[in-house]
């Protein structure tokens, strides 16, 4: 059975979150807006230093801390997030054309103007494979965000996210021709090898990790997308679904596939 998969759309109930990537129900909200009244006149976005000076004051209670802390982080995550008003001003405007989207697996917010998503920054390109490292997979998310508006540039970061993955795999990365050559020796299948290099990935045009590529487009950018996740389910998760397999025979079971090949059944392959 396949995943579903939509795309973000004003018009639909469900679609794949552009957050989390989870294909799930979306919750919409429509906005009203107050205006300020203050004497400064702008919005008032909280810092570190505010934040500090309410946290240690010692005549607010430990309780309201708490919540206040929880309200700060909010804020200065710089997430979209929603908070209810015991008291709501007699005065307001409908905001019109400005809607909010929830999901409901990260309950995050998506800010749309029209029929337009504006925040998160609409992605490209395939969800990153879970198994991706944390430090590689931002990189994968900063391609997925800038793909459309310029596919040179998710190119390029693509390029390094190969290269730091050949690092995490044990390799040099110092030279992808020889890492890509050394994980094919390792268990990668050659075909990828040969995928790298119709990219100019690898070989004597290659080109360095994290740099421009005049000649890169769209489809450059589709194909680095799909070979790093390549890469990534036949070195990372093939192996651990195949430990987590091995990991559940009994341990008389272990000892005879171990006395078959020769070894103890604590000696480490």
């Amino acid at each position: 059975m396949t995943n579903k998969s939509v795309p973000p759309s004003i018009k639909e109930t469900a679609f794949d979150c552009p957050h989390c990537g989870a294909y799930t129900t979306q919750h919409w909200f429509e906005m009203c807006a107050e205006q300020l009244d203050r004497e400064e006149r702008t919005p008032f976005i909280p810092d570190e230093q505010s934040r500090k000076k309410v946290l240690s004051d010692k005549d607010i209670p430990a309780e309201m801390k708490a919540k206040m802390q929880d309200w700060f982080d909010q804020w200065m995550s710089g997430q979209v997030f929603l908070e209810k008003r015991s008291q709501a001003r007699y005065l307001y405007h409908e905001a019109h054309n400005v809607f909010l989207s929830q999901c409901y697996n990260c309950h995050r917010f998506a800010v749309w103007v029209h029929d337009r998503l504006l925040f998160p920054p609409a992605r490209g390109g395939p969800q990153a494979n879970p198994d991706l490292p944390d430090h590689i997979h931002r990189d994968y998310e900063e391609a997925q965000s800038i793909v459309h508006l310029s596919p040179r540039g998710a190119a390029a970061l693509l390029r390094l996210c190969v290269q730091k993955l050949c690092v995490h795999l044990g390799e040099r990365g110092k030279n992808l021709d020889d890492d890509i050559a050394s994980l094919v020796k390792k268990g990668l299948n050659p075909l990828v090898q040969r995928s790298l290099d119709v990219v100019r990935v690898v070989g004597n045009e290659a080109v360095h990790p994290g740099v421009l590529d005049l000649k890169d487009d769209q489809d450059t950018a589709n194909t680095l997308f799909t070979l790093v996740n390549l890469i990534v389910d036949q070195m990372v998760s093939h192996p651990k679904t195949v430990n987590a397999i091995y990991e559940k025979l009994p341990e008389s079971k272990k000892a005879a596939i171990a006395a078959r090949d020769g070894k103890t059944a604590s000696d480490k392959t």
